[in-house]
């Protein structure tokens, strides 16, 4: 019944208190759980029944909403914690508890000092959404600690995902000191600047202008300056014009060595779009006589949509680039569950150089698909991100 250290001591002031739908008398009670009792001075005389009264304190969070929310329909179960704020995204049929369901996250949710609610996807431009306070101060700087660095932001700007910092792990620890990253949608800097930190040389880009100021403020905050060149430019650009102009100087450097070179494109509704500025990047001419050891790895994040994701991931990418990846790729990884068979999935791949010195352009697109290719992989690029939370109710 009890595990053993969680029996009260003997004090006159402390009660072991049992459920009474369950122990009605004292020979309900375990004869194991009984010898228990005894090492603490609980005995059978000491055993009864008496009233405790519960108030607001005494009841987890979620057990207030289960008893709040009807019963009918789907409950609150998760929610974000990014620093102080509390983020849901509350079903239409809970929007009339929105009020009560914020106070009860407020007050029972540690360190939690303001509760919004998502009120609109995410615009894929700039990856924010429409949101609304809840609860709590109207204070939407946050600070947040990932793969031992700092990150001060402005939420209702910027994308953050606290789900995601596992990914931003894995992918950091593939990288060793002085490669060389391109972050191609670098937000903030989840990859960027434990990078940075780690003695790479990054690149980092975000066309958003907020993602952009924070980003800078995070290479400062995290003293990562001498290691870290912002950008704020489309992707396509960056790719071909500062990207392209770096890679070049990196293959013509008489200290070019060993250093791998990566890059990173999580912008999973339309990174695929992105990819085609890879196809034919150089001409023959440019590279013929350098002595390339690297090309660059791309881990691209996508969305996919049916029965086998893998493949449908592989297929985006491949028609994109107009290449099959056989030697080139390197794998392909589920990165979370975003709804009903909509996963987000990372496909790492390398840029061969046929593909950067193709001069032909792919005439495929992902929303007008070949028969032969499928008819899982229509429109999936342009699908938006819904919001699996990192918390569970439990509070």
């Amino acid at each position: 019944m009890f595990p053993h250290d969680e029996i009260t001591p003997k004090d006159a002031n402390k009660r072991v208190v049992l459920n009474p739908s369950t122990i009605r008398c004292y020979e309900d009670i375990s004869e194991a759980d009984r010898k228990k009792f005894v090492v603490f001075g609980i005995t059978e005389d000491s055993f009864g029944f008496s009233e405790l009264t519960l108030t607001y304190s005494n009841w987890r969070g979620d057990e207030l909403l289960k008893a709040i929310l009807p019963e009918d329909k789907d409950s609150l179960t998760s929610y974000s914690l990014i620093g102080h704020i509390v983020h849901v995204n509350l079903r239409e049929h809970l929007l009339d508890y929105k009020q009560v369901i914020g106070q009860v996250l407020l007050d029972k949710i540690s360190g939690a000092r303001t509760i919004v609610n998502k009120t609109d996807s995410i615009d894929n431009t700039f990856r924010n959404f429409s949101m609304e306070i809840l609860c709590g101060d109207n204070d939407m700087i946050v600070q947040v600690k990932e793969n031992h660095c700092i990150f001060e932001f402005n939420f209702a700007s910027v994308y953050w995902n606290p789900r995601l910092s596992t990914e931003h792990e894995r992918i950091v620890k593939k990288l060793k000191q002085g490669d060389v990253l391109y972050d191609v949608f670098a937000g903030v800097g989840p990859f960027s600047i434990p990078a940075a930190k780690k003695k790479c040389f990054v690149l980092a880009n975000d066309l958003n202008p907020e993602s952009y100021k924070w980003l800078q403020h995070n290479g400062k905050l995290n003293k990562v300056q001498a290691q870290l060149q912002v950008f704020n430019k489309d992707g396509g650009s960056f790719i071909k014009e500062d990207m392209k102009e770096n890679i070049l100087k990196l293959w013509k450097s008489k200290n070019y060595n060993d250093s791998a070179i990566h890059v990173t494109m999580n912008l999973p509704a339309m990174a695929v779009e992105f990819l085609e500025n890879f196809i034919g990047l150089f001409t023959i001419e440019e590279i013929q006589s350098l002595h390339i050891k690297h090309f660059p790895i791309v881990y691209l994040y996508c969305f996919t949509k049916g029965d086998n994701p893998i493949q449908i991931a592989k297929e985006l990418v491949e028609q994109k680039i107009g290449f099959q990846l056989k030697d080139d790729l390197i794998d392909i990884f589920h990165v979370r569950n975003v709804s009903v068979k909509k996963e987000m999935m990372r496909v790492t791949f390398r840029l061969s150089l046929a593909i950067l010195t193709s001069t032909t352009k792919s005439s495929r697109k992902a929303d007008s698909v070949d028969a032969q290719d499928g008819p899982q992989v229509k429109r999936i690029c342009a699908e938006q991100d819904g919001e699996n939370h990192e918390h569970f109710c439990g509070f």
